[in-house]
C-alpha cells in the first residue's frame, strides 16, 4: 500500500511539473503594460545612465528608441493576436530566412543610426553592452531549451 501511494505522490508530482507553461519575465510583463512612449523614456534613461549622453543625443536617442518601441509593440500584438486567433503556424524554412534576414537588416540600419548619434567611445560602450545583453539573451535561451 505505501508503494501504491508513493508511486502516486511521484506521478501527480511529475505531471504537475510538466503541465507548468513558459513563465514571463518582469520585463516581458511591464513592456506589455507601458505605452511606446513609457518605454522609449526608460530605455533613453538607462543609455543616458549608461553612455552619459548629452541632451541633444538623449533627444536624438529618445526618437530613436521610440521608433523601435513602436516596432515591437506592433509585432508583440501581432503575434498575440494571431495567437488568440488561432491562426499561429510555424514559418516554414524560406519564411524563417527572410523573417531573420529582415530582423539582421534592420539591427544593421540600428547600428548605424546609434553610430550617427554617439561619438566613438559611447559607441564602442554601446557595442560591448549589446553583445553582453546579446550573450545573456542565448544563455537563458538555452536554460529554457534545457529545462522543457
Amino acid at each position: 500500500m505505501k508503494k501504491v501511494v508513493l508511486a502516486l505522490a511521484i506521478l501527480v508530482g511529475f505531471t504537475s511539473l510538466a503541465q507548468r507553461g513558459v513563465q514571463k519575465g518582469p520585463k516581458e510583463r511591464l513592456a506589455k503594460d507601458l505605452t511606446v512612449e513609457q518605454l522609449a523614456t526608460l530605455q533613453t534613461k538607462k543609455m543616458a545612465l549608461a553612455l552619459d549622453l548629452t541632451e541633444e543625443q538623449m533627444q536624438q536617442v529618445m526618437e530613436f528608441n521610440k521608433t523601435n518601441a513602436e516596432f515591437r509593440k506592433t509585432r508583440m500584438e501581432e503575434r498575440e493576436a494571431k495567437r488568440e486567433s488561432g491562426d499561429f503556424k510555424r514559418p516554414t524554412a524560406e519564411e524563417r530566412f527572410a523573417l531573420e534576414n529582415a530582423k539582421l537588416d534592420r539591427q544593421l540600419a540600428q547600428q548605424g543610426k546609434l553610430k550617427q548619434i554617439l561619438n566613438d567611445e559611447q559607441y564602442q560602450l554601446w557595442k560591448k553592452m549589446s553583445l553582453r545583453r546579446y550573450a545573456h539573451g542565448k544563455k537563458r535561451m538555452q536554460k529554457e531549451v534545457s529545462r522543457r
